[in-house]
């Protein structure tokens, strides 16, 4: 079970690696599957520690301006998650974000792509917020509007949003006695596989900054919504 888990988190690694977020996408249905009670627990350990090595590389490039308003959104959506874990069956929050991502990638493919502003940087704080701290999975929200920036910038600035994200949520699930050792012990034993994932991810992330990151964040945006729909579905 744990090598099974442990290779979600190493491939889930590579993608984050390299796009920016995705850690989610890949472990956390299979963590779900394979030992739910330490969800979303053991999720948010691989969550706070993996953006630590992309800051180590990439900090200078971190927007500060945009983190900011996405942390304003984050909070409050954070609160809100851990309600949904006490309160609210995950599965029908689970299969509404997931259609919702998917729409806005079918749009973003279509049209415009999604402005950088105050309101849409709190509002993707907001619901990733909400559906990171109930299901581990809550990049897209954000990956969607940093869509047509740099890779650099993307992979840093995410990196410091989930970091502080993570932690945030660490904080709130500890409070409302969702965050038990069994599943702090099982998240430190999948950080070997994830630091392993990171360093696999580095010709990846070269090949993408060659102007193919936007289309690689769309992908993996509308994989993640598509693993969030499934994750909730089973469950």
């Amino acid at each position: 079970m744990v090598v099974l888990a442990g290779l979600a988190v190493l491939l889930g690694a590579i993608v984050q690696g390299a796009v920016g977020f995705g850690l989610g996408l890949v472990a956390a249905p299979i963590i779900t599957i394979l030992a739910p009670s330490v969800v979303p627990g053991a999720i948010q350990v691989v969550n706070v520690t993996l953006p630590l090595f992309t800051l180590m590389v990439e900090w200078r490039r971190v927007d500060w301006r945009g983190l900011g308003f996405a942390l304003l959104g984050r909070l409050p959506g954070s609160l809100l998650g851990g309600l949904v874990v006490v309160y609210v069956s995950t599965r029908a929050l689970g299969v509404l974000v997931g259609v919702m991502v998917l729409v806005a990638v079918a749009l973003t493919v279509r049209a415009a792509a999604v402005p950088r502003t105050p309101a849409t940087l709190t509002g993707a704080g907001l619901v990733s917020g909400i559906t990171g701290t109930a299901t581990g999975i809550g990049g897209p929200p954000m990956a969607l509007v940093y869509q047509n920036a740099k890779g650099p910038q993307i992979r840093a600035t995410l990196a410091m949003f989930f970091f502080l994200s993570a932690a945030q949520s660490m904080v709130i699930l500890a409070v409302l006695g969702r965050l038990p050792a069994r599943a702090l012990g099982f998240g430190a034993v999948l950080i070997p596989f994830l630091v392993v994932g990171f360093l696999l991810s580095g010709p990846l992330r070269r090949y993408l900054d060659g102007g193919r990151v936007r289309a690689a964040i769309l992908m993996v945006a509308a994989l993640s919504a598509l693993g969030l729909i499934i994750q909730s579905t089973v469950g």
